[in-house]
């Protein structure tokens, strides 16, 4: 089954994100999932008015191609998993249609200013939809 989009988050390549070999430096594609994730947090918005946030505890990313300066790169999200604290979020970016990167993350859902864990709302999960099969 292929991966379904909850999510598409379009950034052009900056000039300052590419390394030597001309293509994004790796390190960079992590600020691209974190853009999209904010970027739909921003849309749907109000979910950190109950209490709510969350912290990254692992992000895995496999790279199937490149990009360079000033191309478009279009990241697609949608929930993988859903736990009572933790959950997963599935990341696959392409450019002109060729799957570029995946990632997968693992958050943990915490009271808002702290550490703490705690389950995650319903009114989150409703937000970001139900699992699908991972990128």
């Amino acid at each position: 089954m292929a991966f379904v989009s909850r999510f598409r988050n379009s950034i052009r390549v900056r000039y300052g994100e590419v390394d030597a070999q001309g293509v994004v430096f790796n390190a960079h594609y992590m600020a691209y999932v974190d853009d999209t994730l904010e970027r739909f947090l921003g849309e749907v918005g109000g979910l950190r008015d109950l209490g709510w946030d969350m912290m990254l505890k692992k992000i895995e990313i496999e790279w199937q191609g490149s990009v360079g300066n000033t191309d478009v790169i279009d990241v697609d999200m949608a929930p993988t998993r859903w736990g009572n604290t933790s959950w997963e979020l599935g990341f696959a970016g392409s450019f002109d249609g060729e799957l570029v990167f995946t990632a997968t993350v693992l958050y943990v859902s915490v009271r808002l200013g702290t550490s703490e864990t705690m389950a995650t709302p319903a009114e989150v999960v409703e937000a970001f939809g139900p699992a699908v099969d991972g990128p």
